[in-house]
């Protein structure tokens, strides 16, 4: 099963992406490629998969990603191997995504694996403020540029099978936690018929 967290930066997906992965047996992370430079907080494999931009265009030559896309002035991208991989180890897989990923993998895996969609919500004041907080303090032009795409995310709510409003972190995850047991146990049940 593969599960997308997706939100506006700053919306908490990474927090909560490791929340899962700590309190859930079975369930593994799935870091996304980049060539953006890793930040102090970033464990390379573990948060991303840190690559030059030369080699990523190289894996996007050689059909090595599922999807890719700029996003903040960087690809970001989701291996076909790395995923393929975790999907035959039966994990549940948790990837942090945005929401022209989530569109082209859902169109692209949905007939092989089950795919749950979550958008975590968060106003835009909020937003501005969990930004300018962050330990590795974004530029004034880094907030705005993700700032910008606020209501291009937030227009594409529609497509997600769950809409979360994320103001208290341990409550978020307890939602999370409930929807991806009932919805693994719902694949186990459908599997049986």
């Amino acid at each position: 099963m593969l599960v997308l967290l997706s939100g506006v930066s700053g919306a908490g997906k990474d927090t909560i992406k490791r929340e899962l992965i700590e309190k859930m047996e079975n369930v593994e992370s799935l870091p996304s490629y980049t060539d953006r430079l890793p930040r102090s907080n970033d464990i390379p494999g573990v948060t991303y998969n840190f690559v030059t931009t030369k080699e990523f265009e190289e894996m996007i030559k050689n059909g090595e990603l599922y999807e890719y896309s700029v996003h903040h002035e960087h690809y970001y991208g989701t291996s076909k191997k790395l995923l393929n991989e975790k999907i035959n180890s039966g994990k549940i897989i948790v990837k942090d995504i945005e929401v022209n990923g989530v569109e082209n993998l859902t169109r692209l895996l949905k007939n092989d694996v089950k795919i749950i969609t979550i958008f975590l919500k968060v106003p835009k004041e909020e937003l501005e403020k969990r930004l300018e907080q962050r330990v590795d303090k974004p530029s004034i032009k880094e907030i705005q540029l993700r700032l910008n795409r606020f209501d291009f995310e937030e227009s594409k709510i529609g497509m997600y099978d769950y809409v979360i409003k994320n103001n208290n972190l341990q409550k978020t995850v307890n939602v999370i936690m409930e929807i991806i047991k009932n919805e693994y146990s719902l694949s186990k049940s459908e599997a049986e018929f």
